[in-house]
């Protein structure tokens, strides 16, 4: 069956978290500094797609506690449907602390038993009608990976998106931190069998099945039935395939600060544009602007873009 009105453009699964982030480096006399903010991949991702002018909703369970009220009224000034938001008096809302060194970025969690971890597949009789009205449904390993029963609801909904003409996005978003690797290769694999359009990164992928080149990582994935990849390579741009054609997308030089989100907001922007008409290569050019914006301000959402802010970076960005 395929539904006859798409009313949104995209619709989010995942796991909501409250975020605190690091300011600075610290020093080896100082106490850390944190500001906080708001995270979760999907709902990163939702966020940056509804900057981007795409019409929007969130599927997931959220504590009904302060936190929860405070994720909210976040999407309700982001313009994100939250009628599909599940709350749980029983469950908290999830957080992390995001440090940063020499290294890079870290992340702790305090995630463990939380309200979005408790979906079941029988909250899918909640989300059906929203998935069936949307274009696209968006996930990630991380939806796959916060329980054995979100990933069976995860599951769920990208057959159910199947089954109604939904197309199904789906960012790798590994965290061996999570699940066990032998686990999280044979749900990612069983996932990238359900999606439309896979998302994975160099360093999940090398993870993941050990391919280290590109092409190879772009095979794979076609391999398991994703007719759209696109291989995000960080500064260094993305490699965009559509099963006929490879076109590797260049990325922009930017001073960052914070990557924080960044592949969440390079996905966002990627699902807006599509639904919004664009070719693969348009888009994927679109979400690079996007995601080197968003790295030149700490946090996960504070600076996702809006859309005339990558128009404008585009359009500076190609004038001799």
């Amino acid at each position: 069956m395929k539904h006859s009105t798409r009313t949104l453009d995209i619709v989010a699964l995942g796991e909501p978290m409250v975020e605190f982030n690091q300011t600075k480096v610290q020093q080896p006399d100082e106490a850390p500094l944190y500001l906080q903010g708001f995270g979760g991949d999907t709902s990163n991702a939702a966020i940056a797609a509804a900057r981007a002018g795409a019409r929007v909703a969130y599927l997931s369970r959220l504590g009904s506690d302060r936190w929860g009220e405070r994720l909210m009224d976040l999407w309700q000034r982001e313009n994100v449907d939250t009628h599909t938001v599940l709350r749980d008096a029983q469950a908290p809302t999830g957080m992390y602390f995001v440090s940063h060194d020499a290294q890079g970025h870290h992340f702790s969690y305090a995630r463990a038993g939380s309200a979005a971890s408790r979906m079941q597949p029988q909250d899918l009789a909640h989300w059906q009608d929203a998935i069936a009205s949307s274009q696209w449904l968006h996930l990630s390993g991380i939806s796959l990976a916060i329980s054995s029963s979100a990933c069976d609801t995860a599951l769920a909904a990208m057959q159910h998106a199947r089954s109604v003409g939904t197309r199904v996005a789906l960012d790798s978003n590994l965290r061996l931190s999570l699940w066990p690797l032998a686990r999280a290769q044979a749900c990612i694999r069983q996932a990238a069998s359900l999606c439309d359009l896979f998302l994975p990164s160099l360093e999940d992928m090398t993870a993941l099945t050990g391919l280290t080149q590109a092409r190879d990582i772009i095979g794979w994935s076609h391999a398991q039935g994703a007719a759209q990849v696109v291989l995000k390579l960080g500064a260094d741009g993305a490699l965009a395939s559509d099963g006929q054609t490879q076109r590797t997308v260049p990325g922009f030089n930017v001073p960052a600060v914070d990557a924080t989100g960044a592949g969440d907001c390079f996905a966002g922007n990627l699902l807006a544009r599509l639904s919004a008409g664009d070719s693969l290569w348009d888009a994927t050019a679109y979400a690079n602007a996007a995601a080197a914006l968003s790295v030149q301000g700490y946090g996960a959402v504070a600076p996702l873009p809006r859309h005339a802010a990558v128009l404008d970076f585009l359009m500076k960005a190609h004038t001799p």
